[in-house]
């Protein structure tokens, strides 16, 4: 019963998803950093640094479905997760735009090496179906997005539970500075690539944070909220796979034998 609850929401989920392929505008600045917008170097760096996370993140997954085949209905939701969310593009520095990331979640249930391949495969999926991103920048898009993002998300959640214990909290903090995080990779990506003529690097650096902070800061702080409303629901309906994952304590059962007079 609870199985093909699951799978409803995963067939909604999809079903938003096919919403947003079919009827969001493309805009000449796709998603994340475009096809072709970086130079052929540069695009070549940040393929060869992000590759080795990708293969690590497969033997991950391959361990994580072997040891426990009933969590890949909860690894699809996660896909299905930062799909949707990555989805919601506003328009913002030229060549890219600030979105939800939808990566923290993932992170937080399965690890960042996990969420390296999920991201990607989304990152894949949009630049080919959707012309958001591209495959010449999936690997700086695979660091900003799949890699950095998910680490973060992963050590912020981390540090938050162990000096405090507030779950909530730790899942709030942990997806928006997954977020934040993302896009600042990627102006740092793009400052690498675009320095400017006066102060270079740091210039350009500057320049494209400050842009990206009047939608990406809001982003962050909705996505954060979004994500502690999944939780509680994947508290509701999800909870032995959280329990399995060790992530919520198992809960006493109640003896059946203690009855009210």
């Amino acid at each position: 019963m609870k199985q093909n609850r699951v799978k409803l929401h995963l067939v909604g989920l999809a079903l938003v998803s096919l919403y947003f392929v079919i009827t969001l505008p493309k805009p000449a600045y796709a998603m994340h950093i475009m096809e072709g917008f970086l130079p052929i170097g540069w695009a070549v760096f940040w393929w060869v640094v992000s590759l080795p996370f990708f293969i690590l993140g497969l033997r991950s997954l391959t361990r994580i479905t072997k040891e426990n085949p009933q969590l890949k209905l909860l690894l699809a939701l996660a896909g299905a997760f930062t799909f949707v969310l990555s989805a919601l593009k506003i328009p913002s520095v030229t060549g890219s735009s600030s979105h939800p990331t939808g990566t923290g979640l993932g992170a937080v249930l399965f690890g960042p090496l996990a969420m390296s391949v999920l991201g990607t495969l989304v990152l894949l999926f949009q630049a080919v179906l959707m012309a958001h991103g591209g495959l010449t920048t999936l690997g700086a898009n695979m660091f900003s997005m799949a890699i950095a993002g998910p680490f973060a998300a992963y050590w912020v959640y981390r540090l938050i539970m162990q000096s405090s214990g507030k779950q909530k909290l730790a899942i709030f903090l942990a997806t928006a500075f997954a977020n934040l995080l993302t896009y600042i990779i990627t102006s740092f990506q793009l400052a690498l690539a675009f320095p400017a003529p006066v102060g270079g690097v740091i210039a350009s650096l500057s320049k494209f944070i400050a842009i990206f902070a009047f939608t990406q800061v809001p982003l962050a702080i909705s996505e954060g909220l979004l994500t502690v409303l999944v939780w509680n629901w994947l508290i509701s309906y999800n909870s032995q796979e959280l329990e399995l994952l060790k992530l919520i304590k198992q809960e006493p059962q109640r003896s059946e034998s203690i009855k009210s007079i």
